[in-house]
């Protein structure tokens, strides 16, 4: 299962919303399930930021939404963000891996 999301930080809140993240990113490292958690910024707009996200199954997902981590970095995001993210679940159906 593959998890596409994308937020934008409000103006000057660009580095509290990092922060917030990769606070959480050791944790979900040690996620049974979590596959790949990728934290990216956007090159030409610097309030944008998008996760890639590769987990085993939706079980793993429902796992990783559930940790007390996971919660916490959303509450610790919440003041940061400029509108609701926008979350797409996707089927991965084929991948080049090196």
């Amino acid at each position: 299962m593959i998890v596409i999301a994308k937020m934008k930080a409000q103006k000057g809140k660009e580095e509290d919303l990092q922060k917030a993240v990769l606070a959480a990113l050791p944790k979900v490292e040690q996620e049974e399930g979590t596959m790949v958690y990728a934290f990216n910024r956007s090159l030409s707009d610097p309030t944008e930021f998008v996760f890639y996200e590769k987990y085993t199954d939706g079980d793993a997902l429902t796992a990783h939404s559930s940790t007390e981590h996971f919660k916490k970095m959303l509450t610790d995001l919440g003041p940061c963000l400029d509108g609701a993210p926008e979350i797409v679940l996707y089927e991965e159906i084929g991948m080049v891996k090196k």
